[in-house]
């Protein structure tokens, strides 16, 4: 399934989840769609809120509660499920785990300095990087959808960093220390996607098929479950080395009493990939680009509880945005 979703271009989600597991109620579909929606676009209201640029670390703590939230959800799926698994695929889904890891840790920083109104839809683009990565790397074609949809998402992308260009010329002089850095931070996002590509250019190996695959003790039936729980269990240790090296090494503070948002953030994320799962096994030609567009949710979120406010050039260069992901979205769900 991801051989063909990579090869035709289309977009993925964070992790790879399965969509075998699924249950008789196929009608249920369209709330799982909406809890999935909302689960990840509040997840990102909740990571701006707990990005605090004051905090040197608030980027590693926000990633050790997203790995304990993930954690405890891996171990609920291989308890409850009945779900075989041996420890060695930690180590043999490891480069998949960790650009996964790496994406969402690099998007927390990012997020320390730049607006959710910006941070978000941009974040939201990694599929467009998993089609260039199919053209260059694979030399395959991709369909027309997905075409204008990449486009679109590139020209907003450059955009978008020109404006905010402009803004740190513009603040430097006024020595306003989240501009100083803001065109650094824009580009955050932009390495997020890349890395979530790369998890999902890897995915195209593990995944293609239960027989080659290098995973252990796998079937066609749980393959991906067990992937999934790999990539769950290997940032639930990443974070508790996280954790380690601000607490032991660094012998920094950490106030759980202060971390209502990260907290907040990692079950919101845990509850959009789970439903995630039943929405795509239900009607995945409408699922898919409703889930693709939980940016939106961010967006408007981040105006009324944030009051971010951004000019009419990137209110306009972020529908475009939007309107790229929409278009993958789409695409992928055509597919299906």
């Amino acid at each position: 399934r991801m051989e063909r979703l990579i090869e035709d271009g289309h977009i993925n989600c964070d992790p790879p989840v399965t969509r075998r597991f699924i249950t008789e109620e196929h009608h249920m579909w369209f709330i799982f769609s909406l809890l999935a929606t909302a689960g990840w676009g509040t997840a990102n209201l909740f990571y701006k809120k707990g990005a605090d640029d004051m905090v040197k670390y608030s980027h590693l703590i926000t990633s050790f509660f997203v790995g304990l939230a993930f954690g405890i959800h891996a171990i609920i799926t291989l308890f409850a499920f009945d779900v075989p698994f041996h420890p060695v695929n930690l180590l043999i889904y490891f480069p998949a785990s960790m650009a996964y890891v790496l994406s969402m840790t690099i998007g927390y920083f990012g997020l320390r300095y730049l607006d959710l109104s910006i941070s978000g839809p941009i974040q939201n683009s990694s599929g467009a990087f998993s089609c260039l990565m199919v053209i260059i790397f694979l030399g395959r074609s991709i369909d027309v959808l997905s075409g204008v949809g990449v486009v679109l998402i590139c020209v907003s992308i450059f955009w978008l960093g020109i404006i905010e260009k402009k803004k740190q010329d513009q603040y430097v002089a006024e020595h306003d220390r989240k501009y100083k850095i803001g065109f650094v931070a824009f580009f955050m996002p932009i390495l997020y996607c890349f890395f979530d590509a790369i998890g999902t250019f890897l995915d195209a190996y593990y995944l293609d098929d239960p027989d080659s695959t290098p995973l252990a003790g796998v079937t066609a039936d749980n393959l991906e479950n067990v992937a999934n729980t790999s990539y769950e269990l290997t940032f639930f240790i990443v974070g508790l080395l996280m954790f380690f090296y601000m607490r032991v090494i660094k012998k920094e503070k950490i106030h759980i009493s202060r971390q209502r948002d990260n907290i907040l953030a990692a079950i919101f994320e845990t509850l959009g990939q789970y439903a995630y799962i039943f929405a795509m096994a239900g009607k995945a030609v409408i699922a898919a680009p409703m889930i693709s567009s939980y940016c939106i949710i961010s967006l408007i979120l981040s105006r009324i509880v944030l009051k971010e406010e951004l000019s009419k050039k990137q209110y306009a260069v972020v529908t475009l945005l939007i309107a790229g992901i929409l278009l993958l979205g789409i695409s992928e769900g055509l597919s299906e």
